[in-house]
């Protein structure tokens, strides 16, 4: 259930009601009957884990990626315009 905060407008007390989503909002101060206005007031609800966007797309890096070292380059495969056939080495005659 949600918790709903409320305040005073004759005395100024602040005070939390659980109510279901479908209630009747509060319209009397629990401690001096005079009339109330409902608060807004920030979630505590967080999403934790992976998947959500704070821990995956909040243009953080992640602090394993920080921690890692860097890669080295990979080796580029040849091009297609080589010839694929063996050369001999300068001073040896080819077969």
């Amino acid at each position: 259930m949600p918790i709903y905060e409320y305040k005073c407008q004759k005395c100024g007390r602040e005070f939390e009601v659980f109510q279901g989503i479908s209630d009747k909002p509060v319209e009397v101060c629990k401690y001096c009957g005079g009339p109330v206005s409902k608060l807004v007031s920030l979630s505590s609800f967080h999403l934790k884990g992976s998947g959500w966007y704070a821990t995956d797309y909040g243009g953080r890096k992640a602090p394993a990626a920080e921690k890692s070292e860097p890669k080295p380059p990979e080796a580029k495969p040849k091009a297609a315009t080589e010839s694929s056939t063996t050369t001999a080495p300068p001073n040896e005659k080819k077969e």
